[in-house]
Formats: C-alpha cells, structure tokens, sequence
C-alpha cells in the first residue's frame, strides 16, 4: 500500500517536472530528497527520460528528409546571397563617399545654428543679469565708501526688482542670500557710528556745552545793548514830545518794536560770525542712522534706544554730587540761577522748550526767599544784639546827613536844635533800615533775566519783604523784648524804634515801587504788612514793660516788714514804699519819650498793681492779727502812694483820675480808721455810698484780723474801761457783715 502510494507521488511529481517552470522545480525535488524513495524516483526518472529521447528520435527522422532539402536550397542562395552583399557593399561604400561631404556640411549647420541659439540665449541672459551685476557692483562700491543709506536703496531696488528677472542663478542665489546679511551690517555699522557720536558727545559735551552758553551770552549782551540803546533812543523821543505836549505813556514802555528797530537784521547780519555750536557737532552720523533703520522698518527702535541713551547722558551730565547738601549761601543759589537762566536761554535759541526750568526757577526762588531770610535773621539777631538801646548822638551836619541818608527821618523840632544834639532811635534803627532795603535789592537780582513783567517782580519782592517783616523780623524784635536781661530802659527805646520804623514803611512802599517801575496805587498791589509787624513788637514791649514793672513792684514789697501788732504807727512812710516811689518816679521819667497812652497805661498798670498788692498783703493769711496802729502805719503809706498819683508823674492824666488805682484800698482804709461801721452798714447797696468800693468779704476779713483772741493784748488797751464794749461791737459788726454777705450771695 505505501509503495502504491509512494509511486502515485513519484507520478506526480514528474508531471509537475515536465509541466512547471524550471524556477520553481527546486520544491519539487525536495521533497524527493527528503523522503527514503529518492533511489526509485531516480529510476522512474531515467525511465522516463529514456521514454522522450525515443519520442525525439521518431520526430527526427520523420522530418529528416525536408531538413536535407532545406539545406540544399540554402547552399544554392549562398552564392546568390554574396553577390547580393558584394552589390550593398560597394552601392555602400559608393553611398558613404558621395553623403560624407554633405553630412559635414550638416555637422557644420547644425553647429552653427547650435551657437547661434546659444549666443541669442547667452544675450537674453545677460540682459537680465547685467543690471543685477551692475546693482550688486554699485552696492559694494557703496559698501566700500560706507555710503549705507543709499546702499539700502541699492539692496531694495535690487531684491525687489532685478533679482526676481534674473532667474535662479547660482550667483542670484547667493546675492539673495546675502541681502539680510548686508542689511545687518548696515544697520550694525549705522548703530556701531552712532554709538561712536553719543560718546563722541558725552565726551565733548561741556565743551559744546560751553560754546553754546558763550555764544547765547554773547547774543543776550548784544541784544540787551541795542534795547539800551532803543531806551535811550525812547527816552529821547519821549523827552520831545512832552516838550512838545504829546501824551507820553507812563509805563516806560517801549514805543519801537523789534522789527521797526532793525534788531531781526542786526542779528542776520552778525550771525554768521558769532561761532556756533553746531560747528563742534556733527549730526550726520543720527540722521544716517535714522534714515536707516526707517528703511529697515525699526525707526521706533531707534528713537526709542537714541532717547534713552540722551536720557541717560542728561541725567549723567545733570546729575548733583554727592557732597551738595542743602545750599545756604544765597550767592551760590544767584550764581546757579544765572547759569540756569543761561542754559534755558541757550535751548531756547535753538528751538527747544523751556518752561519746566522757567518753572524751576520759580520753585528755587522759595528756596532763595528761605536762604535770605535764615541770612536776615542772623544779621537782624546781630544788630539787635549789639545795639545800645541808646539814642544816637549826632556831633555835626555832616554825621547827620550820614544818618538821614540810611533811614527816612524828619523832625523840624530837632532840626531847629543846635549840635550836638541825638536823635530819638538807637542804631539798630537805620542798621534795620538798610537791612531791609538790602533784602529787596537781593530779592531783586534773583528776578532779573527770567522774563518775568515788572507786575510780577514787584508781587515777588513785596511778598517776600512781608515775609521778612512779618517772621524774620518780628521773631527777632520777639527774642529782643523777651531776652532776661532787657530793662524797663531797653523796653522803652524798643517802642521808640519800632514807632519810627512804623512810620518808615510807606518809605518802602516807595523804594520798591522805584526799582520795580509799578506804581504802588496799582489795583492787586500787595500792600507791605510792616505797619502790623512793628505795632505787634511795640504791643508786646508795652506788655513787656508793664510785666516787668509789676515785678519791680513785687521785688519791693518783698522786702515790707510791717509789725501787724504794734500799738502807734510811725509819721513816715515805710523805707520799701520810699524806695519803690523813687524807683517809679525814676521810671516814669524815662518814659518822655514814650508814646501819651503807652506812659500813661504803664503807670495805671503799676499804681494798681501796687494798689491791689497792698491789699492782698494787708489781707495775706500768714497775717492772723492786725492792730490799730499798724493799719495807721499802712495808711500812711497808702497816703504815699496817693501822694506819688497826685504829683502826675506822667502827663496826660486828667483830675485825680491816677488816684482811682488806690479807691478800694483808701475806702476800706478810712471805714477802719474812722471806725464808720454804721454808715456802711446803712449805705450799703446804694449808688451813692461813701464806701462803695469797699467789699463785704474783705472787711469782715480783716475785722476778724483785728479781734482780740488773747484777751491779754489787745488793741483797745488804752481804752480798758470800754473794752467789753468795743468787743461787742466788732462781735456786733461780724455778725450783720456775715449776714449782709449771706444776703447777696441768696
């Protein structure tokens, strides 16, 4: 069975050979090899090759004889066949000869008509490629001169229009890609010079710096030169016509105008040769590189990194030191504002705005009005300091013309007097004077060259001079009156000197209307506040005096002994009160100087000061018992006192009206010496009672005082058969005082 099946796979097999590609045969034959029959596959095969070579056999010899006749004819073309090439041959050959010439005579054409199209393709090209070349040779010649904003016309004409007709060519293609490097270049070397510039100008910066100033200064000399001259030229031609009765404007105005006066060709005339500060500047290197990189696109990145850099080198070059602390010198604050003033007149002249350092002047001008005034209280503080508070001695006219020269002073009393004589003010008067008139003029230079009108000059100088008025001056006139060791003496020069410098002020009304050429009548004129100033510091002396005065007073009452128990008082006032009326008499002697209401209030201050001094010593705790005779003792000084009021130790008090400082304590001297208890009593409350002033309260104060409490010593000694008597009286009288006092306070 399996040889059955082994032979039907042999079969198989070699149908498979005869029938397939020979490619594919390899399969086959592997599989014979890979089984155990390959032997009787091999015999089959040879059978069955032996089988075909008898197949192949039989064919042969039956086509055998029509191969045989087949060749026989094939033998009898041969001859004919060589005939035949011999003949192609030679009609070849013959062919070759006669077609050799022609077929050069082709070659040539065909050459030549070959080269005639490529010279009309070559001369195409280079009519395309020739401006490019041309474009590109100017471009590096530009290059090369560093020409570079006509260079970045050339790359734009040439990448946009001669390079798209070129055609792709090697050349173009590297041109192309050479363009954004060159554009690169360009722009770096453009930036690459305007650094070298900025650095160039930062260095040469105050040199340029300098020339610019020199040549506005020279200009602002030169036109302030020719509007002397149109002044003078003015006041001539006003001088003419008030002679000849024209209306002359009173403002000082000039008639003429810049353009009638022939300023504007005076200055085209000469302006080329004043040298110029653009002639150090050469700006070629900001407007190529601006021009650039407009081209290029980037213009805001380049006004963007040219301010920042400008910026940066203003502030560098504006910058302070670090060693300028707070200026206070006045001197160096003017020499700054002038080169300020200079620098804006320079930007100015070359078109830029200058507002903001016009409105810091402005601002420095506070600072300056502070620095003056710190610098006028130290030399007020010094005049006050060194000052006498003496009036001035004058020897001769010519020491008086001297004085009336400093300060403002007429008096046809003391003109009329013979020399030497004095004048009514101590020296810090006219030293203050001048003081004062030197502030203005130092707030008037600050004011020069700022183009300010002659309103607002004399606005600035008049405020700031009632700033000095006003602080400076008042605070040191505040120090001097309220210094320890000022006396009544130096008080009273004070309101002399303040009273005169009063009167002064209209005098600087006039002063500063002189300089500033604005008369002080002019509508919103600020008014000098001077006349306030001197009248608060003549207050506050007058305050002073009568303050120091009572003081006096109580320094010699401290030294009143009085022996409150004694039984006679003496017929002399007491030695204290004696010295007290010499010192006041003294006082008020001094005071002829004084103003009528300040003397007279001085000595109504003192006398009812030393009135109501009196009484409280009289009423003081410390003092338990009073008696008979030390209230005579203090009646006779109280007479003193009265007598010291009614001798007018300063004019101008009308009557006995000095004396009513003493009423209270006369009335309740007198209802105690008089012993008028029923006359009170009965009077009290009416209008006409002889003891008006006498207070319920104080006389049962010092009633009480005046009781005998030891029965041993009393006061009504002398009167011992009435004693009890007299006791019960004053027991009596406390009784209705202290009913009458419950009375009004119900």
């Amino acid at each position: 069975m399996a040889s059955a099946e082994t032979a039907a796979e042999h079969e198989r097999i070699l149908r498979e050979i005869e029938s397939t590609d020979t490619n594919c045969i390899g399969p086959t034959l592997r599989s014979v090899y890979d089984g155990q029959e390959h032997g009787l596959f091999m015999d089959k095969l040879e059978g069955r090759i032996r089988n075909h070579d008898r197949e192949i056999e039989k064919m042969c010899n039956h086509h055998f004889q029509g191969f045989v006749d087949s060749i026989t004819e094939l033998l009898k073309v041969r001859g004919e066949a060589q005939k035949l090439k011999c003949q192609v041959t030679e009609t070849n050959q013959k062919l070759q000869n006669d077609g050799k010439e022609l077929l050069t005579s082709m070659d040539e054409l065909r050459q030549c008509r070959l080269q005639q199209r490529n010279i009309a393709t070559t001369i195409d090209k280079l009519t395309h490629c020739l401006p490019v070349l041309e474009m590109y040779s100017k471009l590096q010649e530009q290059m090369r001169a560093k020409r570079y904003y006509p260079a970045l016309r050339t790359l734009e004409q040439l990448e946009e229009s001669c390079l798209p007709q070129a055609g792709s060519y090697r050349f173009c293609g590297i041109m192309s890609e050479n363009i954004p490097r060159l554009r690169t270049h360009i722009r770096d070397v453009s930036m690459s010079d305007l650094k070298d510039f900025l650095e160039s100008i930062r260095k040469h910066s105050d040199k340029i710096g300098e020339t610019a100033m020199k040549q506005a200064q020279v200009q602002i000399a030169r036109d302030n030169a020719v509007t002397s001259q149109q002044r003078s030229a003015s006041g001539r031609r006003i001088r003419k016509e008030a002679c000849s009765g024209t209306e002359v404007d009173r403002t000082g105005s000039n008639p003429f105008s810049e353009k009638d006066s022939g300023i504007l060709d005076v200055e085209d005339e000469e302006k080329d040769e004043i040298p110029g500060a653009q002639d150090l500047v050469d700006f070629s290197p900001v407007y190529r590189c601006l021009h650039i990189y407009t081209v290029l696109g980037a213009r805001d990145t380049f006004e963007n990194y040219y301010r920042k850099q400008r910026r940066k080198q203003a502030r560098l070059v504006l910058q302070p030191h670090s060693n300028m602390s707070y200026c206070t010198d006045p001197d160096l604050i003017l020499d700054l504002k002038n080169l300020i003033v200079l620098f804006a007149d320079t930007l100015q002249g070359y078109g830029f705005p200058v507002n903001q350092l016009f409105d810091m002047l402005l601002e420095m001008r506070d600072q300056y009005g502070e620095i003056l005034l710190k610098k006028w209280n130290q030399s007020f503080r010094q005049i006050l300091d060194q000052d006498n508070y003496s009036p001035i001695p004058v020897a001769s006219p010519e020491e008086y013309q001297r004085i009336a020269g400093q300060f403002p002073f007429q008096d046809p009393e003391l003109d009329k007097m013979p020399f030497p004589k004095k004048l009514p003010f101590s020296e810090f008067v006219p030293k203050v004077y001048s003081q004062l008139k030197e502030f203005i003029y130092a707030c008037l230079k600050y004011s020069e060259d700022l183009h300010l009108s002659s309103t607002e000059i004399d606005d600035m100088i008049r405020k700031s001079t009632n700033l000095l008025l006003t602080r400076t001056l008042s605070h040191c006139l505040q120090y001097a009156i309220k210094k320890k060791n000022v006396g009544l003496a130096e008080l009273v020069q004070i309101i002399i000197n303040t009273t005169h410098l009063e009167q002064s002020c209209h005098y600087l009304e006039e002063f500063i209307s002189n300089i500033t050429n604005v008369p002080p009548d002019t509508i919103n004129a600020t008014k000098l506040y001077g006349t306030s100033t001197f009248k608060d510091a003549r207050h506050a002396a007058e305050e002073e005096i009568y303050t120091n005065l009572n003081q006096k007073i109580d320094q010699f009452l401290q030294l009143a002994d009085y022996d409150w128990t004694a039984a006679q008082g003496g017929a002399q006032a007491s030695d204290y009160l004696s010295d007290l009326i010499a010192f006041l008499c003294s006082t008020f002697a001094v005071f002829t100087h004084l103003p009528g209401k300040v003397a007279q209030t001085a000595c109504m201050s003192a006398c009812k000061h030393l009135s109501t001094s009196l009484l409280q010593l009289l009423l003081e705790g410390d003092v338990r018992q009073v008696s008979m005779g030390a209230l005579q003792q203090f009646n006779v000084d109280v007479k003193e006192c009265e007598r010291f009021a009614r001798a007018g130790p300063v004019p101008g008090f009308q009557g006995d009206t000095l004396l009513l400082a003493f009423i209270d304590l006369r009335q309740l001297l007198d209802l105690f010496t008089q012993w008028d208890w029923s006359t009170y009593l009965a009077d009290y409350g009416r209008p006409t009672c002889k003891y008006l002033r006498v207070n319920p309260q104080t006389a049962l104060t010092l009633l009480e005082k005046m009781k005998d409490t030891s029965r041993k010593n009393n006061m009504f000694a002398q009167f011992r058969k009435n004693e009890r008597d007299k006791q019960k009286l004053i027991d009596t009288v406390v009784k209705q005082l202290r009913n009458l006092i419950a009375t009004n306070q119900a």
